[in-house]
């Protein structure tokens, strides 16, 4: 079944509730959102995507809250949109190990939730709408290990580990990196997703190595992009793709200004973290629980897979590499970053 026979099936279903008034969510039910931040290019582009996707779904979207990276003001959040009368959630929250006694309190009144980008270490969630993070890291480490041919310093940024997304990147890109390229010498920089812990963080592995550094990898392009080109900039060593002394970059997110610095020749690849489908999934999930479908874990179609959990379903949806132009790298192939199905490209 395509997408927007789907989607129709369910504008049908939430009509057949609401009588004559329109569709919107399931019988008029308010979903609330929490925006997890607001620092960092993809995920500003993401709540931008939200009210967007909200009218084309047909749901009554609550004024949507902001946690900022804050696991309290995201409890606090979540309280006031089930107070403002909300009847699903979707969260994405950073700190995944935090949050399960709050989603326990959505369980027990009968409250779905579905998760974006992160999934909850523990408690009921309706859906996971996420990509496979795992591959992220794996992503990185196969572009910088061939085109390093095996051998260098590498700087990893790290996501924070008290996120599954960190841990995922961080355990998949060590995993790889000792198993195929284990000349490769990788500096660990923990970051907790704050561009002042990176850019100290390469500042001081800069010190350490005398600048011999050959690549960077970088879990969150919105957050550590700027501060990161700013800095190698400033220490003479941003050399354009193709020149002597140049540093293989690798960045996740896929927002425009990483497409941008591939195509000039700053940076080298990105995995496009998928800020628009995440949108729209999260929202289709809520209105779906509402409107009382389940799912199934195997592919689906929109050319993803959904996942079994332990506390719950995860629907991954494709990521892709990106690079200047369409290239094997080890097992992964990689788009064009002028390619018009990138969402930030659109």
């Amino acid at each position: 079944m395509k997408r927007s026979r789907v989607v129709t099936l369910l504008a049908v279903t939430a009509l057949a509730l609401t009588g004559c008034g329109g569709v919107s969510g399931a019988g008029g039910a308010k979903i609330g959102v929490d925006f997890p931040r607001s620092d960092s290019d993809f995920w500003n582009s993401y709540n931008t995507f939200v009210p967007a996707k909200a009218s084309s779904l047909g749901v009554t979207l609550l004024p949507p809250t902001n946690s900022n990276n804050d696991i309290g003001t995201l409890v606090a959040n979540v309280q006031s949109l089930v107070t403002r009368g909300a009847k699903a959630i979707v969260m994405a929250p950073q700190d995944t190990g935090a949050i399960k006694s709050t989603l326990d309190q959505l369980d027990t009144k009968k409250i779905p939730v579905v998760s974006v980008d992160t999934r909850p270490d523990a408690g009921k969630v309706f859906m996971v709408v996420r990509a496979d993070n795992k591959a992220y890291g794996e992503k990185a480490c196969s572009y910088l290990g061939e085109k390093l041919h095996g051998a260098g310093n590498v700087v990893e940024f790290q996501g924070d580990l008290a996120s599954i997304n960190g841990r995922d990147r961080s355990e998949a890109f060590a995993s790889c990196m000792k198993a195929k390229y284990p000349k490769i010498v990788v500096h660990a920089v923990p970051t907790e997703w704050k561009a002042d812990k990176a850019s100290a963080g390469l500042q001081t592995v800069l010190s350490q190595t005398n600048n011999n550094i050959q690549g960077i990898y970088m879990q969150a392009g919105g957050v550590f992009l700027a501060p990161t080109i700013a800095l190698l900039k400033q220490k003479g060593l941003l050399k354009k793709a193709g020149t002597p002394g140049h540093i293989q970059i690798v960045s996740n997110d896929g927002i425009k200004q990483e497409l941008t610095g591939i195509q000039s020749g700053d940076i080298d690849a990105t995995v496009s973290q998928p800020a628009d489908t995440y949108a729209y999934y999260g929202l289709f999930y809520a209105k779906a629980a509402l409107a009382g479908k389940t799912f199934k874990p195997g592919p689906t179609d929109h050319g993803s897979t959904i996942i079994q959990l332990p506390n719950g379903l995860e629907d991954q949806l494709p990521a892709p590499l990106v690079t200047v132009k369409p290239e094997k790298i080890g097992a992964y192939q990689s788009v064009a970053a002028t390619d018009k199905s990138l969402w930030a490209n659109q």
